[in-house]
């Protein structure tokens, strides 16, 4: 009976000791899993962890390498490349990235981790995801500072203004344009424009240019004209606004000939009474003011202005002055570009003309957005007013 029993127990303890075995002799598998770490103001350790399935009786290891995004190596993080070991029975183990945090604002970011070369173990799953979250602030906002012009001028009428004081859009000046045009707008944009980019906030129009993807574009924003509701000719133009910024952001204030539909582009005419095309020092504190006609083919006569800080910083008045020999172009009331239109060749430009106010996204002139550029983006139009002689 005292042998049966002895030999039951070694029995059980053989079996058990072979299951153990067994089990260590499952080669374990090493996985990631993606994280997501706020950026901070300066360098951010980031601890990951590995994690085997089981454990075993020897040494594993996996090489671990970084992959650039959106985010960049030694610029939002510090490069990665190295050979994590797992010892014999240990089943978690840890490196650090380091994060380079700053002030800012920024979309949020990502780049990759890559688990490659496996020794003694497999992997489940060779790529996570880090995503750097933007804790900068970027955040819509009406200036409280900026340039004005008065509401009247001596021998002159105001003949039509909008001063956007209500609560929505008065449909009656304004027609939505929606969709991507005609290859991007004749442009090569990439936004589409609908409705719901624009709304009236404290007495200004704002249009919000957006990442978001809808039908075939990865941006939205929007355009808005008054061709058939408002039209004129000659006068004074005051427009009072603040521009967006940033790489592949293209504000307009503009104007084409009532005959558009009729005669087609260019032979309407266009004014530019000021664009913009985004895109850091050097371009997000200039404005164009240019002229298109057809003079047996496209021509345009156009000149920059450069202030002294970005367009998006306050409100600026954007004019011209329109009469049956000139148009003049003013930042601020400064002149900075004078036309005259008394050639026949120019003919376009003694007919109405009507109002077109957007922000495009990418294009052939500003380029595509980058990792630099902030969404959303927002044009602030306080008002627009026309003075023509009495």
């Amino acid at each position: 009976m005292k042998f049966f029993n002895t030999l039951t127990i070694l029995s059980i303890f053989f079996i058990l000791n072979a299951c153990n075995s067994e089990d260590n002799d499952i080669v374990p598998s090493v996985s990631i899993e993606s994280i997501q770490v706020e950026e901070g103001h300066t360098i951010n350790n980031l601890e990951i962890t590995l994690s085997l399935t089981n454990t075993a009786d020897y040494d594993v290891s996996v090489d671990v390498r970084t992959v650039d995004g959106t985010a960049m190596k030694d610029q939002d993080y510090t490069d990665l490349y190295k050979v994590v070991i797992f010892t014999a029975g240990q089943e978690q183990a840890s490196f650090n990235i380091e994060i380079l945090g700053d002030d800012i604002p920024e979309e949020n970011e990502i780049f990759s981790i890559r688990l490659e070369n496996p020794y003694n173990v497999n992997i489940d799953n060779a790529f996570a995801t880090v995503t750097i979250v933007n804790d900068d602030e970027h955040i819509f906002s009406i200036p409280e500072t900026g340039y004005t012009t008065p509401e009247t001028y001596e021998g002159m009428n105001l003949v039509w203004s909008d001063e956007f004081d209500g609560s929505t859009i008065n449909m009656n000046n304004w027609t939505f344009e929606i969709g991507t045009g005609n290859w991007g707008w004749g442009n090569n944009e990439l936004q589409y424009y609908q409705e719901d980019n624009s709304t009236i906030i404290e007495g200004n129009l704002v249009i919000e240019a957006r990442r978001q993807s809808l039908e075939s574009s990865d941006y939205t924003s929007s355009r808005l004209i008054t061709r058939g509701k408002q039209s004129f000719k000659y006068g004074r133009i005051d427009i009072r606004a603040v521009m967006p910024e940033g790489q592949g952001i293209w504000p307009a204030l503009w104007m084409l000939g009532s005959n558009h539909f009729q005669v087609g582009w260019p032979t309407c005419g266009e004014i530019d009474i000021m664009e913009m095309v985004g895109g850091g020092d050097g371009r997000d504190n200039v404005l164009r003011g240019t002229a298109h006609w057809n003079q047996g083919g496209h021509v345009s006569y156009g000149q920059g202005y450069t202030n002294e800080s970005n367009l998006s910083d306050e409100y600026h008045v954007y004019s011209i002055i329109w009469d049956e020999e000139n148009i003049r172009w003013y930042f601020d009331d400064i002149n900075f570009n004078t036309m005259d239109i008394t050639p026949e060749a120019l003919s376009a430009f003694h007919n109405n003309f009507y109002f077109i106010m957007n922000v495009a996204v990418g294009g052939v002139w500003p380029g595509s957005p980058d990792n630099t550029t902030l969404f959303p983006q927002w044009m602030i139009v306080d008002y627009i007013r026309v003075f023509q002689e009495n």
